[in-house]
């Protein structure tokens, strides 16, 4: 069976408040321009198709056109999609039904039957070039731990993550009677995972070990983390396959889609990349930190022509000058990037050599303005300027006149 792994496309997503839509775009057609290179059996989707749960028109019409041409790059070919923790599981599945005439299963929650979980909606068999089935995807989608069903009255709450994974494996093998390779989705973050520049201050999600999610998958196709990764200790059985565009300035690793190929039920994943071009890239300017004028300077040499979202990597001591924003449209103006922010970073000053401990005594013979400098060279590094210690002194006159 031939797979072809994504997730995270976060469509709808806006980087400090320009629009992305034609970078989505042009990763929806790089994508459906290596389906109908590669001719996958299936291609995942393995949550946070949108950026925000309530998508606009616009973005929902750029899904569902760009998943119209995946489809017919390669009609043979099933397409799961799950929810992850940016989507709502309801809004992905309002036209499912209409989405399965194209080979599209959308899962976006856990469907019961009663007390009982309906198997048949998330065990998907998918069915290969010559008709004949090629394997199974198992599809979880995205769900706190706490609101996984309990399976049995025997399954605490702290079993029912990993007894549910289980159980789905489990009635995935009792269908799987040919032995044909299996593949898990879910959307979650996994121990020991690399989570380089990520920002998780949108619905992150508790870590769950790698063993919690069950045995009997020849590939776990993971979502959430977007920093591609084939997990340690998985033997290549397990990964995240990363977002396909950044959507931050941190994730500065490539973006891809992962295209997995397992030959048998048992067999070792043979796992290659796609790379995904992004027409707008991001770029931190320069690459080390330097002072503002410096910065700026960069700036204004930065080609005229290059369409990059840019953010300023300035070094500084106290502060920003107020007139740093209009220094920098400034320096913009003309040129086809996207200045988005300054990144400040800030100097290490020279730490002085520690005085010694004072005592009792000596603090009581110690005038107010003589501890107050003291403590300003040890917090600051530096003497107190002589219109702080005027300052200082006069404030300490007016308090002492008034207590006499």
């Amino acid at each position: 069976m031939k797979i072809l792994h994504t997730s995270d496309w976060h469509l709808g997503h806006a980087l400090y408040n320009y629009d992305r839509s034609e970078e989505q775009t042009s990763f929806l057609n790089q994508l459906a321009e290596i389906v109908q290179e590669e001719q996958p059996d299936v291609m995942v989707v393995s949550g946070d198709i949108y950026h925000y749960s309530t998508p606009s028109a616009a973005t929902q019409k750029m899904y569902t056109d760009g998943l119209l041409r995946i489809h017919q790059a390669c009609p043979s070919m099933t397409i799961v999609i799950t929810a992850g923790n940016h989507d709502s599981s309801s809004k992905l599945e309002i036209d499912s039904n209409l989405w399965d005439h194209f080979r599209v299963k959308v899962i976006g929650h856990i469907e019961r039957c009663g007390s009982a979980v309906s198997w048949d909606k998330q065990i998907i068999e998918i069915p290969g070039k010559d008709g004949h089935p090629a394997g199974y995807v198992a599809a979880m989608p995205h769900a706190y731990p706490q609101n996984f069903p309990i399976l049995n009255d025997h399954t605490s709450r702290e079993e029912r993550q990993s007894r549910f994974f289980q159980a789905l494996l489990d009635e995935t093998g009792k269908r799987n009677a040919q032995q044909l390779p299996v593949v898990l989705m879910a959307h979650l973050s996994v121990e020991g995972s690399d989570r380089t520049g990520q920002d998780d201050s949108a619905g992150g999600m508790e870590f769950v070990s790698l063993s919690s999610l069950g045995k009997g998958y020849d590939y776990l196709a993971l979502g959430h983390i977007h920093c591609p990764q084939t997990l340690k200790g998985s033997e290549n059985h397990a990964r995240y396959c990363g977002t396909p565009l950044p959507v931050s300035f941190d994730e500065t690793y490539p973006h891809s889609v992962t295209i997995v190929q397992i030959r048998h039920q048992g067999g070792q994943p043979e796992i290659t990349t796609r790379s995904i071009r992004n027409p707008w890239p991001l770029l931190t300017l320069p690459a080390a930190p330097v002072p503002f004028d410096e910065a700026l300077k960069t700036l204004e040499s930065y080609p005229d022509h290059n369409q990059t979202y840019i953010r300023l990597n300035v070094l500084i001591r106290d502060y920003l000058a107020p007139d740093c924003n209009e220094k920098v449209s400034a320096a913009t103006r003309g040129k086809a990037c996207r200045f988005c922010y300054i990144k400040c970073t800030r100097e290490q000053q020279e730490q002085a050599t520690p005085e010694a401990a004072l005592t009792i005594q000596e603090v009581k013979e110690m005038s107010p303005l003589d501890i107050a400098r003291r403590y300003y060279r040890e917090a600051e590094g530096e003497d107190m300027d002589e219109e702080l210690c005027t300052l200082m002194q006069e404030i300490i006159t007016q308090v002492r006149s008034k207590d006499a």
